[in-house]
């Protein structure tokens, strides 16, 4: 019987891991935006003028990177950040019309093979696959952490 061993999954993993970073890199090539600066600008797009601490709830990273991207973004013309007229002490972020145009024209964050594939999965499929790389995620402990350290990539040489 061919039994399933702890280092098929942790190959499995990795070519996982090898596959998104791969697609990261193309991603920030294509866009001149990180991965985590994508989805910080995504979850604006979805939520509107919104908090830091909402933006971190929605992209799940912390609220300090969350904090360091809008530095960048605002930066490059993308964001505007505005202090709440009832409390002062709440910045609120909305994309600016480059933001806007930038946020619509992004490639999809993953292969669009996959998302082909997904798609044509059952819902039934789906929850399965998802429910299966949350119970491995939480194998590692990786459920405790953010997703930043995942979606940074490093500078890929022209």
């Amino acid at each position: 019987m061919n039994e399933v061993t702890s280092l098929q999954v942790f190959k499995a993993i990795r070519r996982i891991v090898r596959a998104i970073d791969l697609r990261s890199r193309e991603v920030s090539r294509k866009t001149g935006l990180t991965i985590p600066q994508i989805v910080v600008l995504q979850s604006i797009r979805d939520l509107g003028e919104v908090t830091t601490k909402a933006l971190s709830e929605n992209a799940d990273l912390s609220s300090a990177t969350v904090v360091t991207i809008l530095d960048k973004v605002e930066e490059k013309g993308l964001i505007e950040r505005y202090r709440s007229k009832s409390d002062r002490r709440i910045v609120h972020a909305k994309l600016t019309k480059a933001g806007l145009e930038m946020v619509s024209n992004l490639p999809g964050l993953l292969h669009e093979e996959f998302e082909n594939k997904f798609d044509q999965c059952t819902r039934s499929e789906q929850e399965t696959l998802l429910r299966s790389i949350e119970q491995i995620a939480e194998m590692l402990n990786a459920h405790k952490l953010d997703a930043a350290p995942m979606l940074v990539t490093t500078k890929v040489p022209e």
